[in-house]
């Protein structure tokens, strides 16, 4: 994902048009790696995302809606003293690297104007965001803080002199001509791309890689006019904000001319930005909350699979329990043949019609009544455990497709949804209920299912979890309403709210059911729809789990992009 120093540039630029002047209207922290502002621009509101997020390390215009916590953090506070109503007059890119200012015009205690700077520096898990107070050149606050004992070139901690990060010693493309960016490479030692990475300040592995490729292994008059052309789209800022999909997804607001696969073009650097990374940081959050969570689920699901072989192989074993009570039977038949002390007798099988011999198995120590006897009670065991074997098997299924649901309501769970799982596991014994302080303090919520309206504008209600299936299955939906399903595979129930949609609507809501399935990633997957008053739950069933009749089956392939325009 190369946020480089170009797509900072084309950012950095972009934002100079779009939100300068501003004021700064609210400020929220929904996270501990996320800062959101709204700012007033040119009669319009926007949303300004910066996020130190280590893996997505980021700074744009957005349109996603992000929950904030009750209790402002203290960074946030400190945000919102000084600059909650103040106005940003710049926004600035150092050279051409990954850090990004924004001067801002306020007023300090006693309302004397003041200049204060946010400064914001995307290094990966360096990242920070920093309050910086012009004419001191003191750091007032930050985002993370950074002692001496964490890095010896600057600490990061208030009070202390703001120092931008060390120098790597490159060069600016902007302010190199062509020969000395020959001069600078050398060709015979290979590997040209990290060369240039190496070379250019703000160039990612993605686009050297560009570069050479265009290149083709030309001579250094074809190296001379690469670079040049390069130059100059970064001078007449000839961006082509796109996404690229081949095996992974990357962007760039270059024109990328070898990529192979699906070109996704944006109108702004802040729209690609935004469609990009919408929803990454949430799955990773939510992946890291639910780590102890999947894997308590996963081994819960692994030892009920261990569970169900072993039944199988005592069902397999069971089912001999008719050749036991046979020779029980035969033996009794030919008692008078049989002495104490035989290991093994020889009789006429009377079962087979062809009456062939079957051979007898004895325990020596036992008289031949007691042989018999033995024969009938491993008879009446296998019998009686089979009967009990088939019950643990229907249960241990059950179990596994349970746990199997849950795995894939991990894959799709918010934030806020991972702890309603783990609520209903602690209802239903798998984990160890809280304390009665701790429950008063944290009492779950009202589950809220995702709303979705169709393309005609009717609700579409999709379930996460467990808990929000059941409530919008059983408590929200009319008995009248449309309620639609994947068959045969985990998934979420999906409710519109419409006693005679288009077909149009089912089909999209077909494909929400899909999406949010375990197929999610797959095609043509068969979705079922009936109406509510034919989905039932069985008495004792698990959460969620209902049954339906009447059903209707489409096909339909998940589609993030129609998935996301139909959110509310």
């Amino acid at each position: 994902m190369p946020f480089d120093g170009i797509v900072t540039k084309a950012l950095t630029e972009e934002l100079q048009q779009k939100i300068i002047p501003g004021k700064i209207n609210k400020i929220y922290q929904p996270t501990d790696t996320e800062l959101v502002l709204t700012i007033r621009s040119q009669g319009k509101n926007h949303t300004l995302l910066l996020s130190i997020h280590p893996t997505y390390a980021r700074l744009h215009l957005t349109d996603d809606v992000y929950k904030n916590p009750t209790e402002p953090p203290m960074f946030c506070m400190v945000l919102r003293k000084h600059l909650s109503g103040s106005t940003i007059e710049s926004v600035e890119q150092k050279g051409m690297e990954r850090i990004v200012t924004f001067t801002i015009k306020t007023r300090n205690e006693i309302g004397d104007i003041t200049n204060k700077k946010l400064v914001i520096e995307l290094m990966g898990k360096h990242s920070n965001v920093m309050l910086i107070d012009e004419e001191k050149g003191k750091i007032i606050d930050s985002l993370k803080h950074v002692s001496m004992a964490q890095n010896r070139y600057r600490t990061i901690l208030p009070g202390a002199e703001y120092i931008v990060p060390p120098q790597q010693n490159k060069l600016n493309p902007l302010e190199i001509d062509e020969d000395t960016f020959i001069r600078k490479l050398d060709f015979n030692a290979g590997k040209l791309d990290r060369q240039i990475v190496s070379l250019l300040v703000g160039v990612s592995p993605f686009i050297a890689e560009e570069l050479i490729k265009n290149a083709q292994l030309g001579s250094t008059e074809v190296y001379k006019q690469i670079f040049v052309d390069f130059q100059n789209q970064l001078k007449n800022k000839d961006y082509y904000p796109a996404i690229y999909i081949h095996q992974k997804e990357d962007f760039h607001v270059l024109p990328i001319t070898t990529s192979i696969g699906d070109v996704n073009e944006f109108a702004s650097t802040n729209e690609m930005l935004d469609h990009f990374y919408s929803g990454k940081a949430e799955r990773d959050r939510v992946k890291q909350q639910a780590k102890d969570l999947y894997r308590f689920i996963k081994n819960e699901q692994d030892k009920n699979k261990r569970k169900l072989k072993k039944h199988q192989k005592t069902l397999q074993k069971a089912e001999d329990a008719e050749a036991f009570q046979r020779k029980g039977e035969l033996l009794t038949a030919h008692m008078h043949l049989v002495k104490q002390g035989d290991k093994k007798i020889s009789v006429v099988d009377y079962y087979d019609p062809d009456q062939r011999e079957i051979d007898i198995e004895l325990n020596p120590n036992k008289t031949p009544s007691e042989n018999a006897q033995a024969y009938f009670k491993t008879y009446q065991k296998l019998k009686t455990s089979k009967q009990v074997v088939e019950q643990e098997i229907i249960k241990t299924n059950n179990e596994i497709q349970y746990f199997d649901q849950l795995l894939q309501q991990i894959d799709v769970a918010g934030v806020e949804d991972i702890e309603e799982i783990r609520e209903e596991l602690r209802e239903e014994g798998y984990l160890k209920k809280q304390t009665k302080q701790n429950k008063k303090k944290n009492k779950p919520a009202k589950p809220t299912p995702e709303e979705y309206i169709s393309t005609d504008g009717t609700l579409i209600l999709v379930g996460k979890n467990n808990k929000q299936n059941e409530y919008v299955t059983m408590r929200i939906a009319h008995r009248d309403d449309i309620w639609l399903h994947t068959k045969d595979i985990p998934g979420s129930h999906v409710v519109i709210r419409d006693k005679e949609p288009s077909e149009d609507t089912i089909m999209e809501a077909a494909l929400l059911a899909a999406y949010f399935s375990k197929s999610g990633s797959s095609s043509s997957v068969p979705v079922d729809y009936t109406k509510i008053r034919h989905v039932k739950k069985p008495n004792g069933a698990k959460p969620g789990f209902v049954t339906y009749e009447n059903q209707k089956t489409v096909f339909v392939t998940p589609d993030k992009a129609v998935v996301n325009g139909l959110k509310k």
